[in-house]
């Protein structure tokens, strides 16, 4: 399934920061764009798609 969301983006200090538009809760940075880019990939399949990559682990926590 392929899905076209707005990446915002700007310059900080150290980093490119930036958001998901559609998700605005969605914010990660890199070292270029093309870091925050992919991590911002990762950031939306982990928080909107609760996808979880084979390399992360997972645990039931009691709240």
């Amino acid at each position: 399934m392929s899905q076209k969301l707005t990446m915002v983006y700007w310059k900080g200090e150290q980093f490119w920061l930036g958001k998901v538009l559609e998700h605005p809760e969605i914010m990660t940075q890199g070292e270029t764009i093309e870091e925050l880019e992919e991590n911002l990939k990762d950031a939306f399949r982990l928080m909107a798609l609760d996808e979880v990559p084979p390399d992360y682990r997972t645990k039931e926590i009691a709240l």
